[in-house]
């Protein structure tokens, strides 16, 4: 049986094909069905996300089930078969096992160690598992998938230095106040990475949050979605007083804070510490406020540096998940190499039983008053003889082998089992 993965991603498809292949709402069950129910394939599950669309299968033909969920995907969405000629890739046996345990680990991401990933397989699995697409081997592959993917960002630091420029922000802010819940934080301007950075900040429990807005009203509706309160544009420097975090992002064509007003609030916060990002191009605050004592202010190019140096970090720790990867990989080739041999050592195992029920029956019958200690003596030499003859064979089916098949061909035509039949289940 090979196990396979077919689909595409960021690196293979631009988005417009990756959006006419997406598996959304009632398509992923329909297509799901339909493909387990093509006479390739054995075992499938969907993986459908915005970066990628992979469907990962079992089948006794890799090429025939290739071109089988090419023409269903054609089919399927109504687009031309040609169209995705360059776009879909193909992983087979170990490659496919190597892929997919890449891909919950966030080695294959557009951003190397993103958590989502691992969730979305996760889900995947357990839509596949709730409409019984997978079986044995499926099953087993994605279970170990999520183990390795846990072990890499148990064993490395892959998700641990932020790689945007909202989150970066956040993780500087970590630096400077121990706990963020506890502190006020305040959004100026309502610019997508200000946006983002504020919903890192609610993530982590941060719960006193003040908008402020050129357009009053932009503002009300953003502080609704933070839960928070919304104040007119220009008292937003009296409200700074209260803030302990600020993160602008407003647009303007020149600072809307200067040092010398912000030297008064800090006059007024008791010079408390004061954490400001300015997103802004071109920025909006001032630089010279960096130089009043117990202000943190960060533009887009700090931040940036941040990011630059983190992604380094994150290639560091991910060259150590790859070697965890082929470690994992290797014990799931041990394991699905031994599928291959089980009915060949089942029925070697059967037909070694059946000889020695048979000549100690013989045994019985030829000398009836032997006694029943003396009968479970024989008994026992006699599986001690069976166990010894039949170890060797057993141990060499289920190593992993070049040379599997003609092995189990070999050991079906010496001890005259039952060949064809044992060799295909």
């Amino acid at each position: 049986m090979k196990t396979v993965v077919i689909g595409l991603n960021h690196k293979t498809a631009d988005i417009e094909l990756r959006e006419k292949l997406a598996f959304n709402g009632d398509k992923l069950e329909e297509g799901l069905l339909k493909i387990r129910a093509l006479p390739e394939i054995k075992e499938s599950l969907i993986i459908s996300t915005c970066n990628r669309v992979e469907i990962y299968l079992t089948a006794e033909d890799a090429d025939k089930a290739y071109e089988s969920i090419k023409d269903f995907l054609a089919d399927f969405f109504s687009i031309k078969k040609g169209s995705l000629d360059n776009a879909l890739y193909v992983h087979k046996n170990t490659e496919a096992v190597k892929h997919i345990f890449r891909v919950a680990s966030s080695l294959d991401s557009m951003i190397v160690g993103e958590p989502q990933i691992l969730g979305q397989i996760k889900d995947a699995f357990e839509f596949a598992l709730e409409r019984k697409t997978t079986g044995v081997i499926l099953n087993r592959l994605l279970k170990k998938a999520i183990s390795v993917a846990k072990r890499t960002r148990t064993e490395t630091k892959i998700a641990e230095n932020a790689v945007s420029i909202s989150f970066a922000a956040i993780e500087l802010a970590k630096k400077i106040f121990t706990d963020l819940s506890e502190k006020a934080f305040m959004l100026l301007g309502a610019g997508e990475m200000a946006e983002l950075a504020a919903k890192h900040l609610i993530s982590i429990g941060v719960k006193d949050i003040v908008v402020a807005n050129r357009t009053y009203e932009r503002g009300c509706d953003l502080a609704k979605e933070f839960n928070g309160r919304a104040i007119k544009f220009e008292n937003f420097i009296s409200e700074l007083v209260h803030s302990d975090i600020l993160i602008c992002s407003t647009g303007a064509k020149d600072y809307v804070i200067n040092k010398d007003q912000m030297h008064e609030v800090m006059k007024k916060r008791k010079n408390k510490p004061v954490f400001i990002i300015d997103i802004s191009v071109p920025r909006n605050i001032d630089p010279e406020i960096n130089n009043l004592n117990n202000v943190y202010l960060y533009d887009v190019d700090n931040l940036q540096g941040v990011v630059e140096s983190n992604i380094l970090e994150r290639q560091k720790e991910a060259r150590k998940a790859e070697d965890i990867v082929e470690e994992e990989v290797e014990t799931f080739k041990r394991w699905l190499a031994s599928l291959d041999s089980v009915p060949t050592v089942v029925a070697l195992r059967d037909m070694a039983e059946s000889i020695k029920k048979e000549e100690i029956e013989k045994l019985m019958n030829r000398n009836p008053n032997i006694e029943e200690k003396d009968r479970k003596a024989i008994e026992s030499m006699a599986n001690s003889i069976i166990n010894k003859l039949i170890h060797p064979p057993t141990i060499a089916l289920k190593e992993d082998s070049e040379d599997k098949d003609i092995l189990i061909a070999t050991i079906i035509r010496l001890y005259g089992l039952n060949g064809e039949d044992n060799a295909k289940k």
